[in-house]
C-alpha cells in the first residue's frame, strides 16, 4: 500500500457571468509521491490498521501420523485380499512409476486418489522438492449406503424394466 499525500487548495474562478471579484489566488493542484512527501520530511501518520504483521510458523499441521511404506504394503495387502509376496512388487513398481511421473513434471489424474497438479519445483545439491495440489472429491455421504440402495452415476442412465 502506498501512501500518497495530496496537497489541494479550492479555488474560486470568476465566471463570466459573475459580477464579484475573486480574493484569493489561483492555486495550482500538487500531488506528491510517497519518495517526494520522505523527501520535503512531509509525513502522514500510519493508521492501526495498516500494520503488518509477521507470519513466523510456516510448519504445517498434520492430524495422522505419516504413513510409510511398510504400512502402506500392509493396508494394500488387508484391503486386496492378495499375499505378501506377491503385492510388493506391484507396490514398489506403482510407487517407482509416480515418481518418475512426477520428476518428468507430469500431472497425474489417479480418480480415486484424486487429481495431482506440481505448483512449483526447486533442484537443490542432491534432492528435487516439488509443490504439488492434490484435488480430491469429497466421499460420498453415508446415508445412502445406509439405507441400502445404490446411489446412481450422474449421466448413467437407468436400465429399462
Amino acid at each position: 500500500m502506498s501512501t500518497r499525500s495530496k496537497t489541494t487548495a479550492t479555488t474560486r474562478t470568476k465566471s463570466p457571468t459573475s459580477r464579484r471579484k475573486s480574493t484569493k489566488a489561483p492555486v495550482s493542484r500538487t500531488r506528491k509521491t510517497a519518495s517526494a512527501a520522505a523527501k520535503s520530511g512531509a509525513s502522514k501518520p500510519a493508521s492501526p490498521a495498516a500494520k503488518a504483521t509477521v507470519v513466523t510458523d510456516t510448519t504445517p499441521t498434520t492430524t495422522a501420523p505419516m504413513m510409510k511404506k511398510r504400512e502402506l504394503l500392509e493396508l494394500v495387502v488387508e484391503r486386496s485380499g492378495v499375499r505378501k509376496k506377491f503385492a510388493k512388487p506391484v507396490v514398489e513398481a506403482m510407487m517407482a512409476v509416480l515418481g518418475e511421473a512426477i520428476a518428468e513434471g507430469r500431472d497425474l489424474n489417479l480418480p480415486p486418489m484424486g487429481k495431482i497438479k506440481q505448483q512449483r519445483t526447486k533442484d537443490a545439491s542432491n534432492v528435487r522438492v516439488t509443490v504439488a495440489k492434490i484435488r480430491q472429491n469429497k466421499p460420498d455421504s453415508d446415508a445412502a449406503s445406509d439405507s441400502g440402495e445404490e446411489k446412481p452415476k450422474p449421466g448413467v442412465a437407468e436400465a429399462a424394466e
